[in-house]
């Protein structure tokens, strides 16, 4: 019944968002319109503004010595047909800098309701930082761009700023098995300035490093399709606070493929080659609901895949919902296993949680010495089932997971009682010393363990539930607006299920508003019209739905100007 549910809603939420969505202001189209991978190049310093909307109509490339400056508030979207996608190639920069009410967004040109993962390219940044490749090597996806090589030797090199930025709907699969990524950080530098990203519904990875040194705090995976955190090619930078949240229905379908949390090699065959993959990622939280059904992808996917030589290290995190938490895979050489029996990779302080079959596991060769439950078992919290992490009941709240959370919007912050909340430790020499733990360092020192303390900040900033915002309007990009203007919230049907003859839906309303609201079947037929055009003072909403419903499931949805909200509910008799 839910794999016909499920679509049905999803056709309902298209409809009612399209309904409502205004025709696009002011847009702004950049790129040749075709597929050609040369694209369009940016040669002057540029700025983006937040008063028009941008279509990146193929490939546009940032040349160097340039600067692509994006205002606070601005809306990107990509071409389904034509790929598109944003490149910064070596030596320049792109200045992203968005804030907690503007938000910078990344989209799909789709209407509402239609998007999907890969419908364009995403945003790639290529910088002159060190990698293991030894000689000049193409980005990833067809990209005209290349990085690495022994000329890539400036560690704190600067491709920019990306904060506070919203990246929808990309991963393109421009070639076979050379696919664009949500945020692709190629040989990126220290000089650069990465938080604060959310990437939701990646084709492919959410974020993937190809060596470098950038650090970067505040990112969030959700609901993608290949791995969430994807680390190559001799990465060493560090990274604290990031989440990632699937959709158990979502996965690589590609053949064998697997869909990890985080998936790390020191290259494609695992060579000794230097700089060797050494990121270190603290406070990080990587969960999947157990419900619904996971699909095939998810079958042998693991938490953390740490193989082909590298040498990641992480601390003072939380896994929750895959089959498998650590798998360290050698292959046949051992190098992955030896890399955790001296200390160089680690994994300490984190809490794995409510694994079945295994909680770890050492794949493609024993190592004399070295026992996976050993290493798993010294300083890790392996126990707890996933229920006693003490987690908000919406914490898995998303597009598509919404559950009890009427504003689909999840709750990330710690209850005081949840075991999260103590445990962390910062006395690894991966987290002292120089640019580490401590005042004016990368790294702060904080009691708790996973991505949030007693803080969610996630709020505001965020959308859990892109599918059905507008972005039709030029600087619009807070759809959901919990923080700084919600129009609707705490929407819900009472009693639910009901026998139709006492229901009534109710929703508060911030500020006085004009608001249509209707019920639809789960065909997305109309059934009634409770209120159309009605005035709404602001305060408590309370409105009788419908005695004359016959049994079945429906969708009552409330449309203002600027927003839509739907609820589920059952007509019993």
């Amino acid at each position: 019944m839910k794999k016909l549910i499920l679509p049905v809603l999803l056709a309902v939420a298209s409809l009612t968002a399209q309904a409502q969505c205004p025709a696009a202001g002011t847009v702004v189209s950049i790129g040749l319109g075709s597929t050609v991978t040369s694209g369009v190049e940016i040669t002057t310093n540029t700025t983006w503004t937040s008063n028009n909307i941008y279509y990146l109509d193929g490939f546009v490339y940032v040349n160097s010595g340039v600067t692509l400056t994006i205002q606070p508030g601005t809306i990107i979207k990509g071409s389904l047909a034509n790929k598109g996608a944003l490149i910064i190639r070596q030596g320049a920069q792109l200045i992203a800098e968005g804030t907690p009410t503007q938000p910078i967004v990344f989209t799909s040109a789709q209407p509402a309701g239609q998007r999907q993962p890969g419908d364009w390219g995403g945003v790639i940044l290529v910088g002159r930082a060190p990698t293991n490749l030894p000689a000049v090597t193409n980005v990833e996806g067809g990209v005209v761009a290349t990085f690495g090589g022994p000329s890539a030797n400036l560690p704190n090199d600067n491709s920019g700023i990306v904060r506070y930025v919203r990246i929808e709907y990309p991963g393109v699969a421009f070639l076979p098995n050379s696919e664009i990524n949500g945020l692709t950080l190629c040989g990126v530098g220290a000089g650069t300035t990465i938080d604060h990203v959310q990437v939701t519904g990646s084709g492919d990875d959410s974020f993937e490093w190809f060596g470098g040194t950038v650090n970067a705090k505040y990112l969030i995976g959700l609901a993608g399709t290949d791995d969430d955190f994807d680390t190559d090619n001799g990465y060493s930078g560090r990274v604290q606070y990031g989440i990632s949240v699937r959709n158990p229905t979502r996965g690589d379908i590609a053949t064998g493929g697997v869909s990890n949390g985080f998936e790390s090699d020191n290259d494609a065959t695992g060579t000794n080659n230097t700089p060797q993959t050494s990121a270190v990622f603290t406070n990080m939280s990587v969960f999947m609901p157990t419900t619904p059904a996971a699909a095939t992808p998810f079958a042998n996917s693991d938490a953390a895949l740490i193989r082909r030589n590298s040498a990641q290290s992480i601390f003072n995190s939380v896994f929750a919902g895959r089959p498998f938490g650590l798998q360290l895979n050698s292959g046949s050489s051992g190098n992955t296993l030896t890399n955790a029996q001296t200390g160089l990779l680690a994994f300490q302080n984190n809490v794995v949680a409510g694994y079945s079959p295994r909680v770890a596991r050492a794949t493609g060769g024993a190592l004399a010495g070295f026992s996976i439950n050993s290493f798993i078992g010294t300083g890790n919290d392996t126990t707890r089932t996933v229920a006693a992490l003490g987690l908000n009941a919406d914490n898995f709240a998303f597009d598509g997971n919404c559950g009890a959370s009427a504003s689909c919007t999840p709750n990330f912050n710690l209850p005081a009682a949840s075991l999260l909340n103590t445990g962390a430790a910062f006395t690894n020499a991966k987290l002292t010393g120089t640019g580490n733990g401590g005042v004016n360092s990368t790294i702060d020192v904080v009691t708790f363990r996973g991505a949030f303390g007693t803080t969610n900040w996630a709020t505001g900033w965020t959308n859990f539930n892109p599918q059905i915002t507008c972005y039709n309007v030029a600087g619009q990009v807070l759809a959901n607006r919990e923080v700084v203007n919600a129009p609707l919230q705490a929407l819900t049907v009472s009693p639910n299920p009901t026998e139709g003859a006492a229901a009534s839906l109710g929703f508060d309303v911030k500020t006085a508003t004009t608001a249509t609201v209707r019920v639809v079947d789960m065909m997305g037929r109309e059934v009634a019209v409770v209120l159309n055009g009605g005035k709404l003072s602001a305060g408590p909403q309370r409105l009788m739905l419908p005695a004359s419903l016959v049994p079945g499931m429906y969708v009552a949805t409330v449309a203002t100007g600027d927003a839509v909200q739907s609820v589920r509910f059952v007509v019993s008799k």
